[in-house]
């Protein structure tokens, strides 16, 4: 077979010729084997196979393609591909490069194999030695090749590029450089510049000018698409991290930076599955190199020439290109983000006039919540530094609203929200609300209670009616009305698995309810044996407070009805009635009038001491709070908006009614305000 081997290369057959012949399995078997010196021949059979490999993975028919690589990545005669760089005839070692290349990009986890056992000295003597389109193979090869999963890995191959030959590889990669092909040159440009990069950046590096400047170029060179991709992909590359396909982790590590890290530890899982034990022995080592390599290919990147590359990026922003625009994204995010990382050189005013308005055109209207928080988190920079501050001023209103609908998904929204409510002026326009509907049920009497669930909510009235509305276009659909109580229905109550609501009432009953998408339904009634005045459920328990004093409990199960507190030990002493009761993070908030010269009053669930206060002067008759705002429902028709943690009042809403705001419920988003009066009105707020 081997003397077939070496007969077929002599013969020199077309491409099309071999794939025909189907001779892929002979030449791994070849290559494979050791039998190079039993025989004399011209050319030694696995050399002769290594050509002829070479040769196949040039066909044009992919699918053909596609096959062989895989069977030679599976079959495992990768190492001995890798020994065909240090073989003795260039050629072959030309031909090794090419057949490793192709391996690493359909199966980028061979990569650290061919890291391991490649010895890069002979591939890069060759390098001087030969044409410009196999010198461009031996660049591609290599710059694939530091794209690893261990960045002290990547410095150690990127160490023995630079050190290793008789010449100077960066000074080589220099001049090749000056006369590469538009499409080609940001591949050379990148390892140039990673070369460079393995020292501390010095003030002047001709290296360092030619490899940005050519990256710049070609960005902003439309003439040349296939160009202004690759210098977006290498930028974003320069990052450092990678998967151990070789994939750039730049996206999902900034979402991580973002609080949004589903997709990161996703992939992390991944790796953890395709990664020995012992890869990686010292994450944190691993961590400190990949953030020391990405302070500085940013610094160097935003200083060059004024931070000329974001004028770069904000024109690829602008491309028809759908790839380009996205990459271009993802970089202007990085070095944005970063600003903040690295030492202050006063570029950040030409970043904020390259790129501000695109990420507050993202933020604002992108449909795509990785997007937005991508832009939030490159405008963090900007939040954080005064002038920036004022810039975005006139931008506010929108960044509020989207930081409001992001706080539930990111951390870093949560974060800015914070920051912005430190101010006074800004702490009220966070927390802005206005009436989104209202509908007139004083028919029904009374609004006692109200509950929402998913896109729906329930309200309770005195009449004993139940109603089911949803929310459309700014209006309050009725969408169900029953009356099956025979008096006031004080509480509704929705359980967490939102199977059941549960109603109590003043008939002595409480009433469960099969929740269907448009309509509920009766399916169980309990006899209380008092009045409900308020009710919880949790499993099978239902407990209640009835018209005397205490608290009852009813088991759901068996009927079994018992006191649970007789009301003979005073936890919170007050000398007027508490309307409303709430328990948030460790603390009871607990509401009355302000007669004794504080309407609420905050205490400890540990040991009951007051810890705070909200000093309205109103009459509270109802109270909601959500992650960031106390509701207090008054008499007079006003509902009262408090900042949690400062404990200061922010707002007040005006329902138009004289009558005490006797319920409120806020929606699962905590985006929407539910109000019931006593006057029968219903009304929705949300955020303006």
């Amino acid at each position: 077979m081997e003397e077939a081997i070496v007969l077929i290369y002599l013969l020199r057959p077309s491409i099309n010729g071999l794939v025909e012949m189907d001779v892929v399995e002979s030449l791994l078997s070849v290559i494979k084997g050791r039998a190079d010196d039993l025989f004399k021949m011209c050319l030694k059979p696995k050399t002769a196979s290594i050509l002829l490999l070479r040769q196949i993975l040039q066909s044009n028919e992919e699918n053909v393609v596609a096959s062989i690589i895989s069977t030679i990545v599976s079959s495992k005669v990768i190492e001995r591909i890798v020994g065909s760089l240090e073989a003795e005839w260039a050629v072959e070692r030309l031909a090794a490069v090419g057949i490793l290349r192709r391996c690493i990009q359909q199966d980028g986890k061979c990569r650290n194999t061919i890291a391991d056992k490649a010895q890069l000295a002979p591939v890069l003597e060759n390098f001087m030695a030969t044409r410009d389109e196999e010198r461009f193979e031996i660049v591609y090869f290599l710059s694939e090749l530091v794209k690893l999963n261990r960045r002290t890995f990547n410095e150690q191959i990127l160490n023995i590029i630079r050190d290793e030959g008789s010449f100077s590889t960066m000074h080589a990669l220099l001049v090749y450089l000056q006369t590469t092909l538009q499409d080609q040159s940001p591949i050379v440009a990148g390892l140039l510049l990673q070369l460079d990069l393995l020292v501390e950046p010095r003030k002047m590096s001709i290296y360092r000018e030619e490899a940005i400047d050519t990256l710049i170029s070609c960005l902003r060179n439309s003439e040349f698409p296939a160009a202004q991709i690759a210098a977006a992909e290498t930028i974003v590359s320069l990052q450092g991290r990678f998967t151990t396909s070789g994939k750039p982790l730049a996206r999902p590590f900034l979402l991580k930076r973002a609080g949004l890290d589903k997709n990161y530890r996703k992939l992390m899982r991944m790796e953890q599955l395709h990664n020995n034990p012992g890869d990686f022995e010292d994450i944190s080592e691993e961590e400190k190199a990949a953030d020391a390599w990405e302070r500085k290919t940013a610094f160097v990147l935003v200083s060059h020439e004024f931070s000329l590359v974001f004028e770069a990026l904000a024109e690829g922003l602008k491309s028809k290109s759908a790839e380009l625009c996205s990459t271009c994204f993802v970089a202007a995010t990085w070095l944005v983000y970063m600003l903040g990382v690295i030492p202050d050189t006063g570029i950040r005013g030409a970043a904020r006039v390259c790129l501000l308005k695109h990420f507050i055109s993202t933020f604002k209207s992108s449909k795509d919540i990785e997007d937005r928080t991508l832009s939030l988190l490159a405008l963090k920079s900007f939040i954080h530094d005064p002038e920036g501050l004022r810039d975005l001023s006139s931008y506010m209103k929108h960044i509020l609203k989207g930081l409001r609908e992001l706080r539930k998904s990111s951390s870093l929204a949560l974060e800015i929200m914070k920051l912005l409510s430190e101010g006074q002026d800004s702490s009220a326009e966070l927390w802005n609300h206005k009436e989104l509907a209202q509908v007139d049920s004083a028919e029904n009497g009374e609004v006692l209670s109200i509950v929402c669930f998913k896109d729906k909510f329930f309200s309770g009235h005195s009449d004993g009616t139940i109603k089911v509305w949803a929310s459309r276009d700014s209006i309050l659909h009725l969408v169900q009305e029953i009356r099956e109580h025979t008096k006031a229905i004080t509480s509704l109550y929705v359980l967490q698995s939102g199977e059941r609501l549960y109603s109590g009432s003043l008939d002595k009953t409480t009433r469960v309810w099969s929740i269907g998408n448009e309509q509920i339904h009766c399916v169980q009634v309990h006899d209380m044996k008092d009045q409900v005045h308020n009710l919880v459920v949790a499993n099978s328990i239902s407990c209640f407070i009835p018209q005397g004093a205490g608290v009852k409990e009813l088991d759901l199960a068996s009927g079994t009805l018992s006191t649970i507190q007789s009301g003979s030990r005073k936890l919170l002493s007050k000398a007027h009635p508490i309307h409303a009761l709430q328990v948030h993070n460790g603390l009871v908030y607990s509401a009355s009038t302000a007669l004794d010269g504080v309407a609420v009053k905050i205490w400890s669930t540990t040991n009951y001491n007051m810890m705070g206060s909200l000093p309205t002067t109103s009459e509270v008759r109802s109270m909601v709070i959500s992650s960031e705002l106390v509701y207090l429902g008054c008499k007079g028709g006003i509902v009262e908006v408090w900042d949690l943690k400062k404990q200061t009042r922010i707002e007040i809403l005006q329902t138009g009614t004289n009558g005490k705001v006797l319920c409120m419920s806020l929606d699962p988003n905590e985006e929407v305000l539910v109000t019931g009066t006593s006057e029968g009105r219903i009304q929705a707020w949300g955020w303006s």
